[in-house]
Protein backbone atom coordinates (compact mmCIF):
# COMPACT_ATOMS: atom_id res chain seq x y z
CA UNK A 1 0.00 0.00 0.00
CA UNK A 2 1.49 3.30 -1.07
CA UNK A 3 0.27 6.05 1.22
CA UNK A 4 1.40 9.53 0.26
CA UNK A 5 0.85 13.14 1.26
CA UNK A 6 -0.17 16.03 -0.96
CA UNK A 7 3.23 17.73 -0.82
CA UNK A 8 5.14 16.50 2.23
CA UNK A 9 4.49 14.32 5.27
CA UNK A 10 4.33 15.86 8.74
CA UNK A 11 7.58 15.73 10.75
CA UNK A 12 8.66 12.22 11.77
CA UNK A 13 5.99 10.48 9.67
CA UNK A 14 7.26 7.83 7.25
CA UNK A 15 4.59 7.13 4.59
CA UNK A 16 6.09 3.69 3.96
CA UNK A 17 5.11 2.63 7.49
CA UNK A 18 1.43 3.48 7.06
CA UNK A 19 -0.10 0.12 6.14
CA UNK A 20 -3.76 1.04 6.60
CA UNK A 21 -6.09 2.86 4.23
CA UNK A 22 -8.03 6.10 4.46
CA UNK A 23 -11.53 6.17 2.97
CA UNK A 24 -13.30 9.53 2.90
CA UNK A 25 -17.00 10.23 2.42
CA UNK A 26 -17.61 13.81 1.36
CA UNK A 27 -20.79 15.71 0.68
CA UNK A 28 -22.77 18.69 1.81
CA UNK A 29 -24.68 18.85 5.09
CA UNK A 30 -27.58 16.35 5.16
CA UNK A 31 -26.16 14.40 2.20
CA UNK A 32 -26.06 11.24 4.35
CA UNK A 33 -22.34 11.01 5.14
CA UNK A 34 -22.70 10.22 8.85
CA UNK A 35 -25.48 7.71 8.22
CA UNK A 36 -23.32 5.76 5.80
CA UNK A 37 -20.20 5.93 7.97
CA UNK A 38 -22.35 4.51 10.77
CA UNK A 39 -23.37 1.58 8.56
CA UNK A 40 -19.97 0.96 6.99
CA UNK A 41 -17.98 0.83 10.24
CA UNK A 42 -19.70 -2.24 11.77
CA UNK A 43 -19.84 -3.94 8.37
CA UNK A 44 -16.07 -3.60 8.00
CA UNK A 45 -15.50 -4.77 11.57
CA UNK A 46 -17.63 -7.86 10.91
CA UNK A 47 -15.38 -8.58 7.93
CA UNK A 48 -12.38 -8.55 10.28
CA UNK A 49 -10.96 -5.06 9.73
CA UNK A 50 -9.98 -2.70 12.53
CA UNK A 51 -11.84 0.57 11.95
CA UNK A 52 -11.18 4.09 13.21
CA UNK A 53 -13.64 6.92 12.57
CA UNK A 54 -12.67 10.58 12.25
CA UNK A 55 -14.49 13.76 11.23
CA UNK A 56 -14.72 17.49 11.73
CA UNK A 57 -14.60 19.04 15.21
CA UNK A 58 -13.42 15.80 16.86
CA UNK A 59 -10.00 16.99 17.92
CA UNK A 60 -9.39 16.69 21.66
CA UNK A 61 -7.25 19.82 21.39
CA UNK A 62 -9.73 22.26 19.83
CA UNK A 63 -12.90 20.38 18.85
CA UNK A 64 -14.99 21.60 21.76
CA UNK A 65 -13.59 25.12 21.58
CA UNK A 66 -14.38 25.29 17.86
CA UNK A 67 -17.96 24.22 18.46
CA UNK A 68 -18.35 26.84 21.17
CA UNK A 69 -16.82 29.56 18.98
CA UNK A 70 -19.28 28.79 16.17
CA UNK A 71 -22.23 29.27 18.52
CA UNK A 72 -21.51 33.00 18.69
CA UNK A 73 -21.77 33.43 14.88
CA UNK A 74 -18.86 35.89 14.97
CA UNK A 75 -15.92 33.93 13.52
CA UNK A 76 -14.18 35.61 10.58
CA UNK A 77 -13.52 33.41 7.53
CA UNK A 78 -9.75 33.33 8.16
CA UNK A 79 -10.15 32.54 11.85
CA UNK A 80 -12.56 29.72 11.04
CA UNK A 81 -10.14 28.35 8.42
CA UNK A 82 -7.27 28.21 10.88
CA UNK A 83 -9.49 26.78 13.63
CA UNK A 84 -10.58 23.91 11.39
CA UNK A 85 -7.03 23.36 10.13
CA UNK A 86 -5.86 22.99 13.73
CA UNK A 87 -8.67 20.52 14.37
CA UNK A 88 -7.66 18.55 11.27
CA UNK A 89 -3.93 18.37 11.97
CA UNK A 90 -4.45 17.37 15.59
CA UNK A 91 -6.55 14.44 14.40
CA UNK A 92 -4.03 13.62 11.66
CA UNK A 93 -1.23 13.36 14.23
CA UNK A 94 -3.12 11.67 17.04
CA UNK A 95 -5.80 9.58 15.31
CA UNK A 96 -5.28 9.09 11.58
CA UNK A 97 -1.55 8.40 11.38
CA UNK A 98 -1.46 6.04 14.42
CA UNK A 99 -4.44 4.10 13.01
CA UNK A 100 -2.77 3.76 9.61
CA UNK A 101 0.47 2.62 11.23
CA UNK A 102 -1.56 -0.15 12.89
CA UNK A 103 -3.03 -1.19 9.54
CA UNK A 104 -6.56 -0.01 10.27
CA UNK A 105 -9.22 1.25 7.90
CA UNK A 106 -9.83 4.92 8.68
CA UNK A 107 -13.30 6.17 7.76
CA UNK A 108 -13.47 9.97 7.51
CA UNK A 109 -16.82 11.73 7.74
CA UNK A 110 -15.60 14.70 5.65
CA UNK A 111 -11.99 15.67 5.15
CA UNK A 112 -10.00 18.69 3.97
CA UNK A 113 -12.19 18.97 0.86
CA UNK A 114 -15.20 20.20 2.84
CA UNK A 115 -12.96 22.74 4.52
CA UNK A 116 -11.52 23.90 1.21
CA UNK A 117 -14.96 24.20 -0.39
CA UNK A 118 -16.30 26.23 2.53
CA UNK A 119 -13.27 28.49 2.51
CA UNK A 120 -13.26 29.11 -1.24
CA UNK A 121 -16.96 30.03 -1.11
CA UNK A 122 -15.99 32.53 1.60
CA UNK A 123 -13.29 34.08 -0.56
CA UNK A 124 -10.15 32.16 0.39
CA UNK A 125 -7.33 31.82 -2.14
CA UNK A 126 -7.20 28.19 -3.37
CA UNK A 127 -3.39 28.33 -3.51
CA UNK A 128 -3.28 29.38 0.16
CA UNK A 129 -5.56 26.47 1.06
CA UNK A 130 -3.42 23.99 -0.84
CA UNK A 131 -0.41 25.25 1.10
CA UNK A 132 -2.34 25.08 4.38
CA UNK A 133 -3.19 21.42 3.80
CA UNK A 134 0.04 20.44 2.06
CA UNK A 135 0.84 17.89 4.82
CA UNK A 136 -2.54 16.16 4.56
CA UNK A 137 -2.58 12.50 3.64
CA UNK A 138 -3.96 11.68 0.20
CA UNK A 139 -6.96 9.38 0.80
CA UNK A 140 -7.08 5.95 -0.82
CA UNK A 141 -10.55 6.87 -2.07
CA UNK A 142 -12.95 9.80 -1.76
CA UNK A 143 -16.65 9.14 -2.25
CA UNK A 144 -18.72 12.24 -2.96
CA UNK A 145 -22.44 11.96 -2.20
CA UNK A 146 -23.88 14.20 -4.90
CA UNK A 147 -27.26 15.32 -3.55
CA UNK A 148 -29.72 17.87 -4.91
CA UNK A 149 -30.56 20.95 -2.87
CA UNK A 150 -34.19 19.84 -2.70
CA UNK A 151 -33.19 16.57 -1.04
CA UNK A 152 -30.77 18.37 1.26
CA UNK A 153 -33.43 20.86 2.35
CA UNK A 154 -36.02 18.14 2.93
CA UNK A 155 -33.62 16.10 5.07
CA UNK A 156 -32.45 19.17 6.97
CA UNK A 157 -35.97 20.27 7.90
CA UNK A 158 -36.95 16.73 8.87
CA UNK A 159 -33.93 16.50 11.17
CA UNK A 160 -34.52 19.83 12.89
CA UNK A 161 -37.09 22.61 12.91
CA UNK A 162 -34.85 25.43 11.68
CA UNK A 163 -31.91 26.11 9.40
CA UNK A 164 -28.37 26.41 10.75
CA UNK A 165 -26.62 29.80 10.57
CA UNK A 166 -23.41 28.47 8.99
CA UNK A 167 -25.06 25.85 6.76
CA UNK A 168 -27.24 28.64 5.38
CA UNK A 169 -24.26 30.89 4.64
CA UNK A 170 -25.77 33.70 6.69
CA UNK A 171 -22.27 35.00 7.48
CA UNK A 172 -21.79 35.77 3.77
CA UNK A 173 -24.60 38.28 3.49
CA UNK A 174 -26.15 36.48 0.52
CA UNK A 175 -29.66 37.36 1.66
CA UNK A 176 -31.46 38.47 4.78
CA UNK A 177 -33.91 35.65 4.25
CA UNK A 178 -32.56 32.40 5.73
CA UNK A 179 -34.25 30.16 3.17
CA UNK A 180 -33.00 32.22 0.22
CA UNK A 181 -29.51 32.37 1.71
CA UNK A 182 -29.55 28.60 2.25
CA UNK A 183 -30.35 27.93 -1.39
CA UNK A 184 -27.69 30.33 -2.68
CA UNK A 185 -25.07 28.95 -0.32
CA UNK A 186 -25.81 25.30 -1.10
CA UNK A 187 -25.62 25.99 -4.83
CA UNK A 188 -22.21 27.61 -4.41
CA UNK A 189 -21.02 24.71 -2.27
CA UNK A 190 -22.30 22.19 -4.81
CA UNK A 191 -20.41 23.92 -7.61
CA UNK A 192 -17.21 23.99 -5.56
CA UNK A 193 -17.52 20.32 -4.61
CA UNK A 194 -17.95 19.36 -8.24
CA UNK A 195 -14.83 21.32 -9.12
CA UNK A 196 -12.89 19.54 -6.38
CA UNK A 197 -14.30 16.19 -7.53
CA UNK A 198 -12.70 16.69 -10.94
CA UNK A 199 -9.40 17.90 -9.55
CA UNK A 200 -9.00 15.20 -6.91
CA UNK A 201 -10.72 12.27 -8.67
CA UNK A 202 -13.63 11.71 -6.32
CA UNK A 203 -15.94 8.78 -6.97
CA UNK A 204 -19.32 10.46 -7.35
CA UNK A 205 -22.28 8.60 -5.86
CA UNK A 206 -25.93 9.58 -6.38
CA UNK A 207 -26.95 10.65 -2.89
CA UNK A 208 -30.62 11.22 -3.76
CA UNK A 209 -31.42 7.52 -3.54
CA UNK A 210 -32.54 5.52 -0.52
CA UNK A 211 -30.08 4.77 2.27
CA UNK A 212 -30.03 1.09 1.37
CA UNK A 213 -29.33 1.77 -2.33
CA UNK A 214 -26.41 4.10 -1.56
CA UNK A 215 -25.12 1.68 1.08
CA UNK A 216 -25.06 -1.20 -1.42
CA UNK A 217 -23.20 0.98 -3.90
CA UNK A 218 -20.58 2.04 -1.34
CA UNK A 219 -20.05 -1.49 -0.05
CA UNK A 220 -19.56 -2.89 -3.54
CA UNK A 221 -16.92 -0.29 -4.37
CA UNK A 222 -15.19 -0.58 -1.00
CA UNK A 223 -15.00 -4.37 -1.44
CA UNK A 224 -12.90 -3.79 -4.54
CA UNK A 225 -10.68 -1.30 -2.71
CA UNK A 226 -10.06 -3.79 0.10
CA UNK A 227 -9.16 -6.56 -2.32
CA UNK A 228 -6.66 -4.25 -4.00
CA UNK A 229 -5.18 -2.60 -0.91
CA UNK A 230 -5.02 -5.50 1.56
CA UNK A 231 -3.09 -8.59 0.43
CA UNK A 232 -4.55 -11.87 1.69
CA UNK A 233 -4.11 -12.27 5.42
CA UNK A 234 -3.02 -8.68 6.10
CA UNK A 235 -6.11 -7.44 7.99
CA UNK A 236 -5.27 -5.47 11.11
Amino acid sequence: MANRFFKMPPPQVDPAKLSGILIVIEGMDSSGRSTHIGRLAPWLEQKGYAVVQVGLKRSELVGQALEQAKQGNVLSPRTMSLFYATDFYDQLENSIVPALRAGSVVLADRYIFTLMARDVVRGADPAWLESLYSMALVPSTVFFLDTSWRTLLDRTLKARASLDYWESGMDLGLSRDWFDSYLKYQRRMSAEFKSLAKKYDFITVNGNRSVSAVDRDLRAQIEQILIKEYPAGSKA
